[in-house]
């Protein structure tokens, strides 16, 4: 009789996927569901939520065929930058304005890598900023201050 191996990293990955999957349908059968054809507002979260249990049904039963590597130590680094950065775009948008806020958010989320020198993250986050303005201030006509008050020219 063969033991079963089992890799913790896919069966930790797919028992949280189950976990929020189920979270989630569980919360979105409080709401009206309504049919295929006209879905309710907990139709589209519900199918959402059973989608996630089903793929990370999956995702646990592989882990139990396959034996994997064990998992790797916690990356804080990347936690340290990429976390704040989306909060620091949140807390000075409105002042700074679009574009230095979105500049300096990816500014910081540059250094989640080791591999990241400060000359090409500022390529990098000056390539972003003069796209996304682009694309979303004068491509899409999103009504936003480029500059904000912070930062008036």
């Amino acid at each position: 009789m063969k033991s079963i191996s089992l890799d913790s990293t896919n069966a930790i990955c797919g028992a949280l996927f189950v976990a929020t999957g189920a979270f989630f349908a569980y919360q979105s059968v409080g709401l009206d569901l309504g049919t295929a054809l006209r879905m309710g507002p907990g139709y589209f979260p519900f199918i959402l939520g059973c989608a996630l249990i089903l793929l990370g049904a999956i995702i646990f039963i592989q882990a139990l065929r396959v034996e994997g590597e064990p998992i790797d130590p916690f990356a804080w680094r990347g936690m340290l930058f990429i976390l704040p950065a989306p909060v620091f775009f949140g807390l000075t948008v409105r002042g700074l304005g679009f574009a230095p806020a979105l500049f300096f958010t990816a500014f910081i989320a540059c250094f989640a890598s080791r591999k990241m020198n400060v000359v090409y993250a500022i390529i990098l986050s000056l390539l972003l900023t003069i796209f996304s303005v682009a694309v979303f201030s004068y491509g899409l006509g999103l009504p936003f201050e480029r500059f904000g008050p912070w930062v008036r020219f």
